[in-house]
């Protein structure tokens, strides 16, 4: 678990006062940067120390052969890997003779901060080099939201109290040695030599180097220039070669005097475009970014993120360390989607290379909820990379003999990359969560545009693949059998409850929409025969209830299985990596929360008593070794009244990557978590649902939070949330004609720029008393952990 000893508390930024080489691989993953395009890990400028070297382009992957002691039939035969690709972050400096790295000499400070209202990474040190050289290092790093392809370092370089000759040494390089990772399948695979060199070119002050993946044939184009303001005499020099290029400067400064260098880099890569084109692409790119020049990049960064605040804020009273949290969370959700552009948001954003820089269901179950209220066109983007990967998508449930679309369980472009079927294959619910974000985004934004061009296609084609993977009994109910729901720890079963309600609420979406978009409909050979199968199918699906214990099994038959020994399992998780799957599949175990995602998401098809029953029996169940579990247990805790144990488990989605609660956060951070951290917060005491009846909310917060306010975007008006322990608070921030229809608690009301509406909020009172968890497996308590620093 990591220390946050070194890690203050406040508001606004993540700040580290000393630097521990034992947790560099956290602090990397903490400190990324990343706009969506490009991903720089919080690596030291002068590359060593480091524990994962990390630099990422969005989608630009290597194949590799997927390896079975037994094939079958529709198995992937190739599986993608993310490329740690050509390096710019690097910055060497030499001191006289001596090397500046924190191992060596005496590290006299070193302090890193993370702004997330500038998107800063700032970095000062003060060092006495092995010669007795002292000197002052601070840095600035950004990956600018603005511009897609650019990244820029300032690197100043003042000596204390002797002069010095300084040599500052500043590289681009590709193939970096990448460190032996362990055999946690949650790691990504090591790839050796992964870029292939092409071309090379340099001019008086920038260099291009230009790469491709041996095996899937990708171009990119790394580039850097400089501009150095140095005090006296000095000089510049610029190499290049096919892996390497770099620019050194060397100078004399005195005590007092300073050298300063801004670096500008830029990426870019194409399966399409030829080497010339992508070439000129980033020099165009660094071209631009010296236009602009290192203040006007920091004004458009903060002008940007002003706005990105203003509708995305969530500020909390009572609790700092959540507080900071929360804003560290939605930083780092924002970065992984701000301009990816039509490509996939990775499991990991791109703050790591974690189970290879893939993507699954997570990102529309758990990051575009967040981006939709709060910045909805990269929502669009990323349903419209799922659109363009349709056809693959149609591929793959050909060969699996079905109709529709098939979506990978998980990929980097579009093709299935899960060798373990069981897990990958029969996650069919992908296609469900898929029509739900559609939904989601038209409901919140009132973008008809956006269902002609390619809303209705994923509707109609997901909802497709239903009807020839479910089917009909003899006494007509509607049954979807062998499938695995969102818990990893049960797969192939009959009747998931999640399942089968996401599927029967895709089925209902498509016929909805089909009959809202006629045309659009008739062009995708919808007719009202296949709509009426729809509505046949999603009215008649079989949803399984265990009537002597009065809960609903997670699939049929999960609530006659055998108990899991949660006594012996006592410090050995995560099971997986101490249990057998055949076993943990045969037993009442739970890894997420997966019929409580079910009475979360379609919480319409549950009365209340079901709800509190069903969070009663599988809170003792689950075991949350998954990262995707805490958050939903947060939002249906207080749903049912639990609003301590929602508090807690709240806390812990927030904290799984500042404190290391998984151990793996070296290899990226959960982006899942960080937009479950949200979730928690305002869906959970918020209580904002987005379901057949609109928007709605229905808020009330646990002892120790005093206030929480929160603002999301709706139909291009922004709704600020305001909420109290006794009375919620509903405020529109736009134009004098702006208004919101809501409904509170039931009521249906309407706010407008001129008049906000103030609701009392009634007591919540538990059915049941609060439950135990498995032994061990109980979440950090909130009100211990709400300590002020």
């Amino acid at each position: 678990m990591m220390d946050r000893g070194h890690h203050p508390i406040e508001p606004w930024q993540l700040r580290e006062t000393e630097l521990d080489l034992d947790k560099l691989a956290q602090s990397e993953s903490l400190f990324a940067l990343s706009n969506g395009h490009i991903g720089l890990r919080g690596n030291l400028d002068e590359g060593e120390p480091f524990a994962i070297p990390g630099t990422y382009l969005n989608s630009f992957y290597e194949r590799r052969p997927l390896p079975y002691a037994e094939a079958g039939y529709g198995y992937p035969e190739s599986g993608q890997t993310l490329v740690d690709v050509t390096n710019g972050k690097l910055i060497r400096l030499m001191i006289d003779d001596s090397p500046f790295d924190v191992r060596y000499g005496h590290l006299h400070s070193h302090e890193r901060s993370l702004d997330f209202r500038t998107g800063i990474l700032q970095r000062d040190a003060e060092w006495t080099s092995p010669g007795g050289k002292r000197i002052k290092v601070r840095s600035r790093r950004i990956v600018s939201l603005t511009q897609r392809a650019v990244a820029a370092i300032e690197y100043v370089v003042e000596p204390v109290d002797q002069s010095a000759r300084l040599v500052l040494q500043s590289e681009l390089v590709a193939n970096e040695t990448q460190p032996k990772l362990s055999a946690d399948p949650r790691v990504a695979a090591v790839l050796e030599q992964p870029l292939e060199p092409v071309s090379h070119h340099h001019g008086r002050d920038d260099v291009v180097l230009i790469h491709r993946t041996r095996s899937s044939e990708q171009l990119m184009a790394a580039g850097m220039t400089h501009v150095v303001e140095q005090p006296g005499r000095g000089d510049v020099r610029v190499e290049a070669r096919q892996d390497w290029a770099r620019t050194t400067v060397i100078c004399d400064l005195k005590p007092g005097e300073s050298l300063r260098v801004v670096k500008y880099l830029a990426y870019g890569w194409s399966s399409l475009r030829s080497e010339n084109a992508i070439g000129d692409q980033v020099a165009a790119a660094l071209a631009g970014a010296q236009f602009c020049g290192w203040d006007g990049l920091l004004e458009e960064q903060r002008i940007f993120l002003d706005d990105f605040w203003d509708a995305a804020d969530v500020e909390i009273l009572g609790h700092p360390e959540l507080q900071q949290a929360v804003r560290f969370a939605l930083f780092h959700v924002l970065q992984a989607g701000a301009r990816a552009e039509r490509r996939a948001i990775p499991s990991k954003g791109l703050t790591g290379a974690g189970y290879d820089g893939h993507t699954f269901w997570d990102t529309e179950g758990f990051v575009l909820p967040v981006l939709t209220y709060t910045m909805p066109d990269a929502a669009a983007d990323a349903l419209r990379w799922r659109h363009s990967i349709l056809g693959l998508a149609k591929e793959r449930a050909a060969v699996l003999g079905f109709k529709g679309a098939a979506f990978p369980w998980r990929t980097i472009r579009g093709q299935e990359c899960s060798g373990y079927w069981p897990a990958g294959t029969a996650a069919v619910h992908i296609n469900a969560d898929i029509a739900a974000a559609v939904v989601r985004y038209h409901a919140a934004t009132g973008d008809d545009r956006f269902i002609d061009e390619v809303g209705l296609e994923l509707l109609v084609e997901t909802a497709r693949l239903w009807m020839s993977v479910g089917h009909h009994d003899r006494h007509g109910r509607w049954h979807l059998p062998g499938v695995t729901g969102p818990d990893e720890y049960s797969a192939v079963a009959d009747d998931n409850v999640f399942t089968n309600l996401m599927a029967a609420r895709n089925l209902r979406a498509a016929a909805e929409f089909a009959a809202r978009w006629p045309v659009k409909a008739r062009a995708l050979e919808v007719n009202a025969e296949e709509e009426a199968s729809w509505r046949d199918a999603a009215t008649a699906v079989h949803i399984p209830y265990d009537e002597e214990l009065k809960v609903h099994p997670q699939s049929e038959g999960f609530t006659g299985y055998a108990e899991w020994d949660f006594e012996g399992s006592r410090g050995k998780y995560p099971l997986m990596l101490h249990s057998p799957y055949f076993d943990l599949y045969r037993k009442q175990v739970v890894k997420q929360a997966d019929l409580m995602l079910a009475t979360y998401w379609c919480g319409n098809a549950f009365t209340a008593e079901e709800k509190a029953r069903n969070f009663d029996y599988y809170e003792r169940l689950t075991v949350r070794d998954s990262s995707l579990s805490a958050c939903v247990q947060a939002v249906m805790a207080a749903e049912v009244g639990h609003l301590d144990l929602a508090y807690d488990y709240a806390y812990e989605a927030a904290l799984i990557d500042l404190r290391n609660l998984h151990d793996n956060t070296g290899d990226g951070l959960h982006m899942a978590s960080l937009g479950g951290a949200w979730i928690a917060l305002v869906a959970g005491f918020g209580g904002l649902r987005d379901g057949e009846g609109g928007l709605s909310f229905d808020p009330a917060l646990p002892d120790g939070l005093t206030d929480l306010a929160f603002s999301i975007r709706w139909r291009g008006v922004r709704l600020r949330v305001e909420i109290n322990q006794q009375e919620v608070t509903y405020t529109v921030h736009d134009g004098s004609d702006a208004s919101i229809t809501l409904r509170h608690a039931g009521e249906d009301i309407t706010v407008t720029a001129d008049a906000s509406v103030t609701r009392l909020i009634e007591k919540r009172t538990p059915l049941l008393p609060r439950p135990t968890q498995p032994p061990g497996r109980e979440p950090m308590s909130a009100l211990g952990n709400s300590r002020l620093v």
